[in-house]
């Protein structure tokens, strides 16, 4: 017969860790997708040629390792006598890193959108803003749905680097768990099936969306 020490406070305190997870994955995708769009706009409206110094920054964001970007970020509020917590540190860090892909994933939904359609609509005696509210936005939306949703996932599996920082998000509650009672496997089950439980309604939600935009 299994045996564990697994109470339940202990559960309490993995679903607390859950918490932590979720406010941070919600505070940097909401900043990140912001960002992403205003970022991504001013790429696809400036073209290649006259966005390449906010593309190299956002490249960096890309290119070097979640984790490091995230000690450096650390070390320089330090350094800076900022006085961040390391939820704030967390969230900002985590809000570039997300901006950084999904300025491209909006580049990329509005250059799907065919030009015969924009220029369709500028005939209409349309404004640039009433072209990208009412035509581009929508459609490219649909187009950039999918690809969203799995960079808000990826944030939320990624988020768990931020234990590094003293958060005690999920990840980082498992480890504490896992030292003092010694039962590695059936504890990570329990944290996966965590990380499942909050990471399915997010993928069915957009797969709901998709499928439903699909058939209008």
């Amino acid at each position: 017969m299994f045996n564990t020490a697994l109470t339940w406070p202990d559960l309490v305190f993995l679903a607390q860790g859950a918490a932590m997870t979720l406010a941070v994955t919600a505070v940097s995708v909401a900043f990140g997708t912001v960002l992403g769009i205003i970022f991504g706009v001013v790429r696809f409206q400036l073209g290649a040629k006259w966005s390449i110094p906010l593309t190299f920054v956002l490249d960096i964001f890309r290119s070097v390792p979640l984790l490091i970007q995230l000690v450096l970020a650390n070390a320089f509020q330090s350094i800076a006598r900022l006085g961040w917590p390391p939820f704030t540190t967390s969230c900002v860090v985590l809000s570039l890193y997300t901006a950084a892909y999904c300025t491209e994933i909006v580049r990329g939904g509005i250059g799907a959108v065919p030009p015969t359609t924009r220029r369709a609509a500028r005939s209409l005696g349309l404004t640039w803003w009433q072209d990208m509210r009412y035509i581009v936005f929508p459609l490219a939306t649909r187009v950039s749905l999918p690809a969203w949703i799995g960079l808000t996932l990826g944030v939320m599996k990624d988020s768990a680097l931020v234990l590094w920082l003293g958060l005690i998000e999920l990840l980082r509650a498992s480890q504490i768990l896992v030292t003092r009672l010694q039962e590695p496997l059936f504890i990570l089950m329990i944290c996966g099936a965590f990380y499942f439980i909050i990471s399915f309604p997010i993928a069915r939600f957009g797969g709901y969306l998709e499928k439903r935009w699909s058939n209008d």
